[in-house]
């Protein structure tokens, strides 16, 4: 693997941990909710983000992947 291609892919996997790490907080969110701690208003406000966020890394995955595959190919 280059530099260039390290780089790349060191990115990306920056990009999909930004909303893993948002999942999480937010999972805990949803959990102080159900355990009465904050408002159920906000757990569903988290789900919705939680939602948002899955979506987010999973196309942050399908971009490093497609990416990866044209690197093949050069």
């Amino acid at each position: 693997m280059t530099e260039s291609e390290f780089a790349t892919l060191a990115t990306h996997v920056h990009d999909a941990r930004k909303p893993l790490n948002r999942i999480s907080m937010q999972a805990e969110l949803v959990k102080m909710a159900l355990n009465g701690d904050v408002p159920a208003e906000r757990a569903m406000d988290a789900l919705d983000k939680i939602i948002a966020s899955t979506k987010a890394c999973s196309e942050s995955l399908t971009t490093m992947m497609s990416e990866l595959g044209d690197s093949q190919t050069d």
